[in-house]
This record gives C-alpha cells, sequence and structure tokens, in this order.
C-alpha cells in the first residue's frame, strides 16, 4: 500500500485486522409503509450502530495497528467534526494512550460530552473543521505525537472500506449503493471494495449543498478549497479534502449529488419513522438523495444505503 493507492488486499487486511474491535453492523432489508421511492428493493448498513455511534472505528483503528508503539505510547492526535475524534478517543482507550482531540466550535456539545466521557483532551479551535486540522498537525509535530487523519491516510481508507466489504457480503445482488461524502476517505474505501467485488456496481456520493468540496474538486479536475462553508452538518463539511481521496473518488464513483440541510433532516425523520433508525443528519444524507429523486433508480432495482452515523440532530 502506497500512500497514493488503496486495494481490495489492503481492505480485506484491514479487515483481518479490526476484527473483534469493532462490530460488525447490521444489514436490514427496508419494508417500508410509506416508501416515495417506488418500487425498490432497498437495504441499509447500519452504521449508526458502530461503536461510538459511526463508521469512523474502522479507520482509526486500522490506523492504529499499523503505527510505532513507540509514538503511539506518547499519544495520538487528529482533528474531527465529532465522530472521527469519537473514533480516535476510542483507540487511544484501546491502545492505554493520551488521546487530544481538535474540534471547531461548530461541534454539536452532546459529542464534545461523549469525548470527555471517552477520556479524550478536548480543544476547540477555529470555526470549521480545516482550523482545527492545522492546530491537531502543529501539535502532533509539537510534542512528536501520532496524527491520525479522518480521510487522507490511505490506512484510513482501507479501514472504511471493510463497510463495503460486509455490505455486499450481507446483500450482494446492490446495482446501487449510496454513500455520504465529508473529507472522502468513507466513501474512497467503501468504492474501491465495491468496483473490485462487483464492477458493475454503480456508486453514488452525497454531499451538502453548503459545502461541496469533492463535486468541486471533481469538476475543476484538482482539489478545490471551498471559500465558505454554508451547513449546519459539521461531520461533511471540509473545506477542502486530500489527493488521495480525489484520485479514488474519480477512479470510483460514479456521480455525486447534493442535498441540504432540511432535506438531510427530512430524511432523518423518515428513517426514525419508518424504521426506527436514529440517523444524525450526516447519517440521513444518503437516504436524502434517494427520497428526494437526486439519483435516477430505475424500478426493480436493488439498492444499498449506507446510515453512517446515529444522532438526534435531525429532531429540533
Amino acid at each position: 500500500m502506497t500512500r497514493e493507492s488503496v486495494s481490495l488486499a489492503d481492505i480485506q487486511a484491514a479487515a483481518q485486522r479490526i476484527a473483534g474491535r469493532v462490530r460488525r453492523t447490521p444489514t436490514v432489508q427496508a419494508a417500508c409503509l410509506h416508501a416515495p421511492t417506488g418500487p425498490l428493493d432497498l437495504w441499509l448498513k447500519l452504521e449508526n450502530l458502530q461503536v461510538t455511534g459511526s463508521f469512523k472505528p474502522r479507520g482509526a483503528i486500522n490506523c492504529l495497528l499499523q503505527l510505532d508503539p513507540d509514538r503511539v505510547a506518547r499519544g495520538i492526535v487528529t482533528a474531527s467534526g465529532g465522530n472521527h475524534g469519537l473514533a480516535v478517543a476510542y483507540a487511544g482507550r484501546q491502545a492505554a494512550t493520551r488521546a487530544v482531540i481538535y474540534l471547531p466550535e461548530t461541534t454539536p456539545s452532546e459529542k464534545i460530552e461523549k469525548l470527555h466521557q471517552w477520556g479524550a483532551e478536548v480543544v476547540i479551535e477555529g470555526t470549521v473543521w480545516d482550523e482545527a486540522n492545522r492546530a491537531a498537525l502543529a501539535h502532533a509535530e509539537r510534542e512528536d505525537m501520532a496524527l491520525i487523519h479522518p480521510f487522507a491516510d490511505p490506512r484510513v481508507v482501507a479501514g472504511q472500506g471493510t463497510v463495503g466489504l460486509e455490505f455486499l457480503e450481507d446483500a450482494p445482488d446492490l446495482d446501487l449503493l449510496v454513500v455520504a461524502i465529508g473529507g472522502g476517505g468513507l466513501i474512497s474505501g467503501i468504492a474501491t471494495a465495491a468496483k473490485a467485488v462487483m464492477p458493475g456496481i454503480r456508486v453514488v456520493g452525497v454531499e451538502p449543498v453548503g459545502a461541496p468540496t469533492l463535486s468541486r474538486s471533481l469538476e475543476a479536475g484538482e482539489l478545490v478549497t471551498l471559500s465558505e462553508i454554508n451547513t449546519a452538518v459539521g461531520t461533511l463539511a471540509p473545506a477542502r479534502s486530500a489527493q488521495i481521496n480525489l484520485d479514488i473518488i474519480t477512479r470510483t464513483v460514479d456521480q455525486i449529488v447534493l442535498v441540504d440541510d432540511g432535506e438531510m433532516a427530512e430524511a432523518a425523520r423518515w428513517l426514525w419513522f419508518e424504521l426506527g433508525i436514529a440517523a444524525e443528519l450526516s447519517g440521513a444524507a444518503a437516504m436524502a438523495a434517494l427520497l428526494q429523486g437526486r439519483i435516477a433508480a430505475e424500478p426493480d432495482m436493488t439498492v444499498g444505503v449506507l446510515v453512517c452515523g446515529a444522532g438526534s440532530d435531525g429532531f429540533p
């Protein structure tokens, strides 16, 4: 594995490495009373039931287990919109080491409280993730601590890719797979796994209207830094992605569509009412794109939707 690529073998190795340290979350068929999506065979992968409430521990643990133990002993550090920070705090607990989490001011208070409960040191820095990340990078260099990046690390991408392996093992007939995008690490891993296992599958990413980081970068053919962020969904709102993610997404993702905050909230309420699933706004983003008709889904198509995180921010 190089800094520029992630293979199916890397993801399979990650699956073996993290086994027993994270949950194999359920994949459920969605039998809905009110389904505006039409006669789809709809399957949901419930990463909202993962330890810490999102898919993030997969990548964090896979990265941790490949770091120099001497550096890990000095502590681990990251910047997060909340979910990755919880995963790194969880990883720190497993390694019995110090975990320092930098967060932007917009991080929900409930995630900050959970981080304290996991024993992490929390530092609030900046108004967006990118500002918190700059502070985390400086901290890691200053104290020679190991940095676990939320998306710009092939070990993290490979760990997130294990979601795709499990999804296709449980629902092997998927025609379409829909995944939310923040920095791009999750969809990079999932799409790599999915296209390797099932080359004909269509993979669609979903970003907030107020933070179209990867869709703008794809349009430009290079990494783009957004001049402003206009979404309350901080976990999907870096101003800039990373080259590894853009390269993988360019090769493996068929389309990126946009949804607004209100549509994500509507999808979160729909998931709760129809299926009893408590998804945060980012966790409902993929479902929002399907419910809003942003994705062309043919009748009788088998569709997989990732519910990537738990929370109550969709229920004001």
